[in-house]
């Protein structure tokens, strides 16, 4: 088989796998895309759809020049990126963030790589990196990993453990919720260019009915696990209300539950605690509850949820959950072009990789794709700069974090290399000029890449 003709497989088709074979497709590469579902389920996705948006409908904020993930969207846009394309046409309101109609997304994403003359769609369980033999392959199975995969990985790799829990946030009916009580309005008013300022649902809580919430959060029955999964660890960025809670009385007052920025218009004054729920899809007929992933019983979510004012009456389109999450040690595991070190044909990709957001993950898939194509057509691609955030979010994943604690990680400045100006305190740049400048160096330093990419690797194709 000569360079030109070899295909590649895909394992997951969630966002990071869905965006590799994109990348792989526009570059003139083959794709069989395999998906275990509806084959095979799990225990949080509801679909057999592909990109299937399973806790939050949001990716974050769309903000390039203030925003480490604003400014990925924007480098993965530049890219060509399908997850993007399909969530910029899928957007609902969500003030400065990008949130989107899981389902229209969902189904954009599905149809576009169906209809694509190189991609294969191919339902059933891949249970081992045996079963790839020789196959050039991007294992993107996410946080939802089968347990024969990951056994398979686990002896692969030589480690011993690759989980954590993570949890799902309630969706609400929104004509289930009390207005009277209830308002819209964006924290600070902010929303996006053309918006009202009025993108969330706010419900208040005074101080007495706070208390009484945290007593219930506490005190609440709570998803026993099994005994193989008692010594798996949460990742702190997706911490169970109720675990939040336990760690101090006030945490969840500035965190999730904050109430600065907003007001009560009933009463002209800010509240002493505030729940936000954000539109989940275009028809505006439902909301999520902002940072309320949970392991609470069914049963006593929704006796404990309706205790928030206005939400006395609320009927749930979907409650919370808790589920298992597959990470590598990738530092330790991966080389700089995401190749299995002790298997090179097995690249892997998405939140496997060690990266926490939807986002972060769909753009390990989309470099995945990338290098993956480039080895296929027998060219070279080099490494996003590390001044871009897909530079620095690589970088960090395969070299730049500690072996012995590496833990999954969001994008953010902080990985990001100094700015010309940082050696001394008098000329370092602050704030929110800080961030604008690291923006600005990043986008000019992602596009000499891309083109690079373009021109030499046959990689870069725009999504339609």
């Amino acid at each position: 088989m000569s360079n030109a003709s070899k295909s590649v497989r895909v394992i997951g088709g969630g966002l990071a796998g869905s965006e590799a074979a994109w990348q792989l497709a526009q570059a003139g590469v083959p794709v069989c895309l395999t998906e275990m579902r509806p084959v095979k389920s799990t225990d949080a996705h509801q679909t057999d759809g592909l990109a299937e948006l399973v806790c939050s409908n949001s990716f974050r904020s769309d903000d390039a020049y203030g925003n480490a993930v604003g400014l990925l969207h924007e480098e993965m846009r530049r890219a060509g990126s399908l997850i993007l394309s399909a969530g910029d046409a899928a957007r609902v309101p969500a003030g400065g963030a990008l949130a989107v109609d899981r389902d229209e997304f969902s189904d954009r994403v599905t149809a576009t790589l169906a209809d694509h003359p190189l991609i294969t769609i191919d339902r059933g369980e891949i249970e081992s990196l045996d079963d790839l033999g020789d196959t050039m392959s991007i294992v993107a199975t996410g946080p939802l990993t089968s347990e024969k995969l990951t056994q398979s990985i686990l002896a692969v790799s030589g480690e011993d453990q690759l989980a954590f829990f993570d949890a799902i946030a309630p969706i609400v009916h929104k004509d289930s919720i009390d207005f009277t009580r209830a308002w819209f309005q964006s924290r600070y008013d902010k929303s996006a260019e053309g918006g009202d300022g009025k993108d969330y649902i706010n419900c208040p809580m005074t101080e007495a009915e706070y208390e009484a919430f945290i007593d219930a959060l506490i005190d609440g029955p709570k998803t026993e696990f099994k005994d193989w999964e008692r010594d798996t660890p949460y990742f702190e960025g997706c911490l169970p209300i109720e675990v939040m809670a336990e760690r101090g009385r006030e945490t969840l007052r500035f965190g999730p539950m904050k109430p600065v920025g907003l007001t009560d218009p009933n009463t002209g004054t800010r509240a002493h605690a505030v729940v936000q729920l954000r539109q989940d899809n275009k028809l505006g007929t439902l909301y999520n509850m902002v940072g309320f992933q949970t392991k609470l019983k069914y049963g006593a979510q929704s006796e404990i949820f309706r205790r928030i004012p206005g939400l006395e009456n609320a009927e749930f389109a979907r409650l919370g959950g808790i589920h298992r999450n597959t990470f590598l040690n990738s530092p330790r595991l991966l080389d700089p072009m995401l190749r299995l070190k002790a298997k090179p044909t097995v690249r892997f990709a998405g939140q496997i990789t060690g990266v926490e957001g939807y986002v972060e993950s769909a753009a390990i898939g989309l470099l995945a794709g990338r290098f993956a194509a480039a080895e296929a057509l027998g060219r070279d691609i080099a490494m996003p700069p590390d001044t871009t955030a897909l530079g620095a979010l690589i970088g960090h994943i395969t070299g730049g974090a500690e072996e012995s604690t590496f833990q999954p990680m969001n994008v953010n400045f902080g990985l990001f290399p100094p700015l010309p100006g940082d050696e001394t305190k008098k000329t370092r740049k602050r704030g929110r000029d800080r961030k604008a400048a690291q923006a600005e160096r990043a986008l000019n330093d992602i596009a000499p890449w891309l083109s690079s990419c373009v021109g030499s690797s046959g990689v870069g194709a725009a999504a339609e």
